[in-house]
C-alpha cells in the first residue's frame, strides 16, 4: 500500500496512492480517513488507480486555521488534484465526501471532467428540521446565553450539546461542521454532468434514504441502488452487493 505525506495550501495531510488505469478520486466521510475504507479501495485499485486524500481536520491531517465550509473543502480537493497532475475519470464520495463532491460539480467554474460520479450516502442537504428540534435550539440558546456569567456551567453546558461527531470535534472543526449541516446544496445538483450513481442505506439514520431521492430525482440521469436495511455504512455492511454494483457500473 502506498502512502504518502502531501502539504496542500499550507495543510500537511496523507493520501492513498494505488492501482493503475483510469483515475479514481476518492473521499471519505465526516471524522475518519481513507484507511476506513481499505477493502472498497482496494477493490477498486484492481482496474482503477485509486487516489484518497485525508481531508483537513480528518484521518490525521492537519485542521484548516478556521471554520470551513464546503466551497473550501472542494478548493482543496482542486489544488490537491493539481499538485499531484492528476485528472480523475471517476469520482467516488462517502458522506462528507459526497457533499464536497457535490460542490466542486455542481458549480460549473470548478467542475472536473469526469465521466462518471459515485454517491455512497451523501451528506449536502440540509435536514428537515421539526418544531420539537427548533424549540430544543431556542431553550440550549437560552441556557447558555443565561450561564454567561458561569463559565464553568456554560462549558459543561456546550460539552454535553450536539451530536456525537460535533461533542468528538476540536472547536474549529465543531464550528466547519456547523457551517457545513446548515449548507443545502440543492440547488446544485441540476448543473451536475457526470453519470451518476447512488448507493444509499435503507435505513440511513444520518443522510436519510429521502435526500438520497431527491438526488436522483434532480441530478439529470441519476440511478440509486438500495441497500435493503443498510445503514450509513451499507456499502461496506453488505460489501459483496455493493461491490458488484461497483464493478458493474465502472465497466
Amino acid at each position: 500500500m502506498l502512502t504518502r505525506d502531501i502539504r496542500i495550501d499550507g495543510l500537511s495531510t496523507q493520501y492513498l496512492d494505488i492501482g493503475s488505469g483510469p483515475g479514481l478520486l476518492f473521499l471519505h466521510g465526516w471524522g475518519v480517513g481513507f484507511d476506513s475504507y481499505l477493502v472498497m479501495l482496494e477493490h477498486l485499485a484492481k482496474t482503477h488507480r485509486v487516489v484518497a486524500p485525508n481531508l483537513p481536520g480528518m484521518g490525521g491531517a492537519q485542521e484548516p486555521p478556521v471554520a470551513w465550509r464546503s466551497t473550501e473543502f472542494a478548493g482543496f480537493v482542486t489544488h490537491f488534484l493539481s499538485a499531484l497532475s492528476f485528472a480523475p475519470d471517476v469520482l467516488a464520495g462517502h458522506s462528507n465526501g459526497g457533499r464536497t463532491l457535490l460542490r466542486l460539480q455542481g458549480t460549473p467554474q470548478t467542475a472536473l471532467p469526469a465521466k462518471k460520479l459515485i454517491l455512497l450516502d451523501s451528506a449536502g442537504l440540509r435536514p428537515k428540521r421539526s418544531a420539537r428540534y427548533h424549540m430544543k435550539v431556542a431553550c440550549y440558546k437560552t441556557a447558555k446565553w443565561a450561564l454567561t456569567p458561569f463559565p464553568a456551567l456554560k462549558a459543561r453546558l456546550q460539552k454535553n450539546a450536539g451530536s456525537a461527531d460535533y461533542r468528538a470535534a476540536s472547536p474549529v472543526m465543531r464550528g466547519t461542521l456547523s457551517l457545513l449541516v446548515n449548507e443545502d446544496l440543492g440547488p446544485l445538483l441540476p448543473h451536475i454532468r457526470a453519470s451518476t450513481l447512488l448507493i444509499w442505506g435503507e435505513n440511513d439514520t444520518a443522510t436519510p434514504l429521502s435526500d438520497g431521492r431527491r438526488m436522483e430525482k434532480e441530478i439529470p440521469g441519476a440511478g440509486l441502488v438500495l441497500l435493503k436495511s443498510g445503514g450509513h455504512w451499507a456499502f461496506l455492511e453488505q460489501w459483496g452487493l455493493c461491490a458488484r454494483v461497483l464493478d458493474s457500473f465502472l465497466s
